[in-house]
Parts: C-alpha cells; sequence; structure tokens
C-alpha cells in the first residue's frame, strides 16, 4: 500500500513526497508562530501578575495566592477535557483548526481583562478573567500540540517541529523577561505601565500568528475508526496501561520539577549565597539567551542518535552542571558564568525531546486500539508539566525553610545559606538523572516507529 506523507500541496504518495523533501522550512516557521502569544504570558502570569494586583490594585496575598491556586487546578482539568472534545470533533474546517481559532478569540478576550483591567479590579473580576484565560489558553495549546504530531508522521521530522515551536516560545519568553526590565529602567514605579507591555505582546503577536499556523499546512482528515466518550476512570485505565506514554510523563515530571527548582532558587541563590546581587537577574536572563540556540543543536544530536537517547544525554548533562555548583565558592563569578551558560545550553534537551516523543507514543496506541487520542495524550503530558512546576515550588521552598534559609533576614547564618546552595545544586541534579533513569530504556526508537508508521498507513489506506 502506498505510504502517505503531509506536503505544501497535501496528502500525497511516498513517491511524489520523495520530491518535495522535508516540511518546507518557511511553511513551519509560519506555523510555530502561534507558541508566541500562548507562551509569551506564562511568565507574566507566574511571576509579575501577582505581584501587580496586589500592590498596585490592593487585593490582599492570601486573596490572590487561593485564585491562582484554585485556577491553575481549573486549568490542569481543562486540558484532559479539551484534549478529547478534540478528538471527536468532526469539522469541515478540521478538528484542530476549529478549537485553535475559537480558543484564541476567547484568548484574546481574557488578556484584554488581564493586562488592560479597569481602574477598579475585585477578586471576583479578576478570577472570572483568569477562569477563561485557562480555558482558551488550553483550547488553544491541547490541538495545537497535536495537530504538530500529525503535520509529519517522520520520526526526525516531529523532532523538527518541536525546535520550530520551542525556538518561538523562547522569544516570546525572552520579550516578556526584558520588557518589565525596560520599563522600570524607564519608570521604576509605573506597574500598570509593565502589566500593559507584557499584554501587548500577547496581542499584538497573536492575530498575525493565528493566521499565519492556520495557513501554514492543511490539516489531515480525522482517521477512520471508532471515538468513543471516556469517563475520568476510564481515561486514567487507558493512560496507566499505555507503558510508552507513562515513561514520557514520569521523566517530563522529573525534568519540570528540576528546572522550576534551579528557577525559584536562582535569585535567592545568587543574592544570599553567592552574595551578587547585581547578578540576580541577569544570570537569569544570560541562562535564558543560551537556552534559544540549544533547541536547533539538540535537534542535530537528536538525528544522530535518536530522541530517547538524546533526552538521556541532555539529562545526563544537566545533572553535571548542576552538580558542578557543589564546587562554586562564594563570589566566584566565572565559574558560575561558565556553569550558567552550559546549562542554558543544555535547558528544554529533555522537553524538546520528550514533547516529540508524545506523538510516537499516540501512533503506538492508535495501531494496538484503533482509536486516535493524539490531543488527549498531549493533554495529559501538559499536565504531568503542571505537577511537576507544583511539586517543585511545593518542596524547594519549604526545605530550604527548613535549614534555616530567611529571606526576610538581616542575615542567614553559613548553615542556611549553604543548605540553600546544596538544594539549589543537588535538588535538579537528582530530579535530571531520575528522568534519565525513566526515558533510557523507551521502546520507540526510529526503527520501531518506522514498522509502526509502515502499519497505520496501510491500515488508512484500507479504510479509505
Amino acid at each position: 500500500m502506498a505510504t502517505t506523507y503531509l506536503t505544501p500541496l497535501g496528502w500525497q504518495s511516498k513517491a511524489r513526497a520523495r520530491h518535495v523533501g522535508n516540511l518546507p522550512t518557511g511553511r513551519l516557521a509560519a506555523f510555530s508562530t502561534i507558541a508566541m502569544p500562548i507562551c509569551a504570558a506564562q511568565t507574566p502570569i507566574a511571576v509579575q501578575l501577582p505581584a501587580i494586583y496586589g500592590s498596585h490594585f490592593g487585593l490582599p496575598l492570601a486573596t490572590l495566592g487561593l485564585i491562582f491556586l484554585v485556577e491553575r487546578i481549573w486549568g490542569a482539568l481543562t486540558d484532559p477535557i479539551v484534549g478529547s472534545l478534540s478528538d471527536r470533533t468532526r469539522s469541515r474546517f478540521g478538528r484542530r483548526k476549529t478549537w485553535i481559532a475559537a480558543g484564541a478569540l476567547a484568548y484574546g478576550l481574557a488578556t484584554l481583562f488581564l493586562f488592560f483591567p479597569a481602574r477598579t479590579v475585585t477578586p471576583v473580576t479578576l478570577a472570572a478573567a483568569l477562569f477563561i484565560f485557562y480555558f482558551a489558553w488550553s483550547m488553544i495549546q491541547i490541538p495545537y500540540l497535536a495537530w504538530s504530531g500529525e503535520i509529519s508522521g517522520d520520526y526526525h521530522e516531529r523532532t523538527r517541529v518541536a525546535t520550530y515551536q520551542q525556538v518561538a516560545a523562547s522569544i516570546s519568553l525572552l520579550l516578556t523577561l526584558l520588557l518589565p526590565t525596560v520599563v522600570e529602567q524607564v519608570r521604576p514605579h509605573d506597574a500598570l505601565l509593565k502589566l500593559h507591555a507584557m499584554g501587548a505582546v500577547i496581542l499584538l503577536s497573536l492575530v498575525p500568528a493565528l493566521v499565519l499556523t492556520l495557513r501554514a499546512f492543511p490539516e489531515k482528515p480525522a482517521r477512520p475508526g471508532p471515538s468513543e466518550r471516556l469517563a475520568l476512570l476510564a481515561t486514567v485505565k487507558v493512560i496507566a496501561a499505555e507503558g510508552p506514554l507513562l515513561r514520557i510523563l514520569l521523566s517530563d515530571f522529573a525534568v519540570t520539577t528540576g528546572q522550576i527548582i534551579r528557577s525559584s532558587l536562582i535569585i535567592f541563590y545568587v543574592t544570599f549565597y553567592m552574595g551578587l546581587p547585581q547578578w540576580a537577574s541577569g544570570l537569569f536572563l544570560f541562562q535564558f539567551v543560551f537556552g534559544i540556540a540549544a533547541g536547533p543543536i539538540w535537534a542535530a544530536i537528536a538525528r544522530r542518535h535518536g530522541k530517547h537517547r538524546t533526552a538521556v544525554i541532555g539529562e545526563l548533562v544537566q545533572a553535571a552542571v548542576n552538580l558542578g555548583l557543589l564546587l562554586v565558592a562564594p563570589g566566584q563569578l566565572p565559574l558560575l558564568l561558565a556553569l550558567t551558560l552550559a546549562q542554558g545550553l543544555a535547558q528544554g534537551s529533555g522537553n524538546l525531546m520528550l514533547r516529540s516523543m508524545v506523538a510516537d507514543a499516540a501512533d503506538h496506541h492508535r495501531l494496538a486500539t484503533g482509536i486516535d487520542r493524539t490531543a488527549l495524550f498531549f493533554s495529559v503530558f501538559s499536565i504531568s508539566t503542571k505537577a511537576g512546576m507544583a511539586a517543585a515550588v511545593g518542596i524547594a521552598l519549604p526545605l530550604v525553610a527548613w535549614l534555616g534559609f530567611d529571606p526576610a533576614a538581616t542575615t542567614n547564618t553559613p548553615s542556611a545559606l549553604r543548605g540553600l546552595a546544596l538544594i539549589f545544586a543537588l535538588g535538579p541534579a537528582i530530579a535530571h538523572l531520575i528522568s534519565a533513569a525513566l526515558i533510557h530504556a523507551f521502546p520507540i526508537d526510529q526503527a520501531a516507529h518506522a514498522e509502526i508508521r509502515r502499519a497505520l498507513d496501510a491500515r488508512d489506506a484500507e479504510g479509505a
């Protein structure tokens, strides 16, 4: 049976696609642009919004904490709902495109309310805006990730797709990190201007990115086969029975936990342990800039060694870099800069490979069951990432406090500072080693995936 591949002209035979080559760079770059507005809000929502809504609008910190906690839980719950609905959607406009377009409209409205609020903000209006925002975010992100795994069935091309998305997301996050810094230099006490600047990045990129993404590739029609509604318990059973996906989820949870432990403690580490408060924000940006360049490097490594082996290499490198922090003495900036550069080049390697591997696991599941649950799998992957973020903060901050560190204290004891340094170094190192151990025996390599795709293409051709 003829194997089909996605080309700029649609889904064509293997012989025809061989003359076209890989996914065109221009179209792939256009397809990746929607990652900019949907990722541009991540850092502001987590870092800037609670502080601004507390200081400028006078909302109590306890109330803000409760609102953001509840909304985080709501965001995690919406992911599998949207994923399951997207997999079952049948529309002449496309099951993924329909959800992305509708989500973009709601996302833009929620951004207006969150980043350009009225003069008076109440807990109810803030909670309502976040409620819409997180649901709209899921409406775009989950179908988009599922579509990303469907525009090519090729093992390496999926890594290339994920790489373009990571670079686009990193650029938008860099802009939202830089803008508050620039505003502080021009108008240091204008919190509202910071909020507007970050919202402008989201809104100005949303419309062109939406058009570019929706027009970049044709969406493959829904595959023939059964489609059913799963209750929550049945969904959990499906996920638990899928061994390759479980490895990806647990590995991603460990990766994210290690990264967020580092991110949540880096300001404290540089300011208090290193005694270099003037470098606290600069080092974070320094690491982030090199992280943008890391995606293409790791994609090239994956093409040579395969995705799961590259993920293991990346996790071991990050573990070594974090263990190297144990050698850094207070005030020893050159070594810290070198390790930060290495961390920037290594960061994202695991995230990139694991996200690309979700589509491979979805192919494995569809071959075994005949049911396409790609969006559902990506929604569960999103939950593992969010769980890792929550676990990191819940582990790192209480642990350094238990060891005696207090950021509000005038001075901290040497043992408290040493405890902070140990958690900052060992926490991520252990997490990355766990991630490597979980993913090293992943069963779907390039050869196995090629066999899966051949079987699926033959089945789809017979069904058509």
